[in-house]
């Protein structure tokens, strides 16, 4: 549910060495070309982003119920359904002219809280289906899966905070998305759930290299730069 994101001449991005799209980014402009009627139907019916944006998080939401309950494929299929939703605010708000500080403050903070339920389904899903003495280490995965997904994007925050536009690494959320909801929506519980603890591993793995990559990249970008106001609490969260 990312709506504004900073262009390529946001502070502390070099204008003349822009950054090479990578993951699923490559595909937006297809993406963007496919739902544009759709996009220009809910703008000319008046449909408010942020009303895209609660249906988002609700079908997200329903996700992580269907999670607990053990409906794997429907689960699977209503997260990519929220990560459609999450494409079509942002789309919407910026053809409308609605696009505001606000709604991606909002659109930002519901998907951080959508994400947690989703996590916390898995773990429900682990604790009450296919835990064993073997498979209780899959909650410590999902644990893990869970705060990378998290410090992917408050990096990308505080990055953005101090002006850099941070959006390198292979794990962002659109990856996220697709990984969880397709692999859940195909396998579900296929092989004993093998192919589902499969994916959530990738996710944790991966997750987590990515908040590392961005640490290391603002690093980078940010050493020996001071920070504006040059006051302690700048650098504080």
């Amino acid at each position: 549910m990312s709506r504004p994101v900073p262009g390529p001449d946001t502070p502390g991005r070099e204008a003349d060495t822009p950054e090479r799209e990578k993951g699923l980014k490559v595909f937006r402009s297809v993406v963007y070309a496919t739902i544009e009627p759709v996009t220009l139907w809910l703008v000319r019916r008046g449909v408010h982003p942020n009303a895209i944006t609660i249906m988002g998080f609700l079908a997200t939401l329903a996700a992580a119920l269907m999670f607990s309950r053990d409906h794997v494929r429907t689960a699977g299929l209503l997260v990519l359904l929220g990560g459609l939703l999450d494409i079509f605010d942002g789309r919407v708000a910026r053809v409308s002219g609605l696009a505001s500080k606000f709604g991606s403050f909002f659109d930002s903070t519901l998907d951080r809280i959508s994400e947690i339920a989703m996590y916390i389904g898995f773990i429900t899903l682990y604790n009450g289906y296919i835990l064993e003495a073997t498979d209780i280490w899959m909650i410590y995965v999902i644990t893990l899966a869970l705060g990378g997904s998290l410090m992917v994007s408050y990096t990308r925050a505080r990055a953005e905070a101090l002006g850099f536009e941070c959006t390198v690494g292979l794990m962002q959320r659109a990856e996220r998305i697709v990984l969880l909801g397709v692999g859940s929506l195909v396998f579900g519980l296929a092989w004993g759930g093998r192919v589902l603890s499969l994916i959530i591993i990738i996710v944790a793995v991966l997750t987590n290299i990515t908040a590392i990559h961005r640490i290391v990249w603002v690093y980078r970008h940010g050493k020996g730069v001071p920070l504006d106001g040059g006051g302690d609490a700048a650098g504080k969260a």
